[in-house]
């Protein structure tokens, strides 16, 4: 069996917790892609194009901003030369007990896809600084790294404020179970396997889950399935029997079954729809 999955990238290789670097400036268009356990902040002071993240497909307006949490699947289109910098991390670059403060500016960054800057207001003097102190690498360069992250984080919350419909945040349970999510799903289907790696019972995990989004642990898992099929309907030409046994169905016609109770369509109705 000829199976393609969707290409995962990891640019922290050698026990890399954090990089900053400049945006690549070229017009290509990349291939859809998910990145491994980090962070991705895209800053572009240029650029015009197209960016998909998800199922979203944003018009690039320079300057702006966009947060790629792990596991999330995006591509890019350019129709102009992009420039800006990116920034990755893993969580483990921060002390969860010295750095509570620079933490939780980064939690309340987590639900903010993407901002547009007024040009006077993109970061460009942190991020130039950010970027050198990371060339030089010194004794002290992590801690004043550190330092201008929090100013950073700051001013993109200083941003953000000014949108009245900010999301609250979530509570740490649902938090993780999101997490949990991208790294078990498909594997695994059912709301007590979460639970279970939770240490809380499908009751609880319902009750928070319905508290932060309307919707029940059921339905957000049914979702992040549907999401995984329709990346690898979409953008993988995988048969529906690669498909379903990559999504762990026991079989393609569970599958199929699945897919049209809440789509309406069948798989393949649904990747010819796209690509009449």
């Amino acid at each position: 069996m000829n199976e393609r999955k969707i290409d995962i990238k990891n640019k922290l290789d050698g026990g890399l917790t954090f990089k900053i670097s400049r945006f690549k400036e070229q017009i290509k268009k990349t291939k859809p892609h998910k990145h491994e356990d980090y962070y991705e902040l895209i800053f572009l002071s240029q650029g015009e194009g197209f960016h998909c993240i998800e199922s979203e497909k944003f018009m690039v307006s320079s300057p702006d901003f966009y947060f790629l949490k792990p596991g999330q699947l995006h591509y890019w289109q350019f129709t102009s030369i992009p420039k800006g910098f990116v920034i990755l991390f893993k969580d483990t670059e921060f002390n969860a007990v010295k750095e509570n403060v620079l933490l939780d500016l980064i939690s309340k960054l987590k639900d903010t896809t993407r901002l547009t800057f007024q040009a006077d207001k993109y970061p460009s003097y942190l991020l130039e600084e950010i970027f050198n102190e990371f060339q030089i690498n010194t004794q002290y360069s992590k801690e004043i790294i550190h330092g201008l992250l929090k100013a950073l984080f700051g001013k993109l919350l200083q941003i953000k404020a000014e949108n009245p419909n900010s999301p609250n945040q979530p509570q740490p349970i649902y938090e993780r179970f999101v997490q949990l999510l991208v790294k078990e799903c498909p594997r695994l289907h059912k709301v007590n396997e979460f639970a279970d790696l939770l240490n809380v019972t499908p009751q609880n995990l319902n009750i928070i889950c319905r508290k932060q989004t309307g919707k029940s642990a059921s339905e957000i898992i049914t979702n992040q399935l549907l999401l995984e099929a329709k990346r690898y309907i979409l953008h993988t030409d995988n048969t529906i029997n690669e498909i379903a046994e990559i999504l762990s169905f026991s079989d393609a016609s569970n599958f199929v079954k699945f897919f049209k109770k809440h789509e309406g369509i069948t798989p393949i109705q649904f990747r010819d729809k796209y690509f009449q």
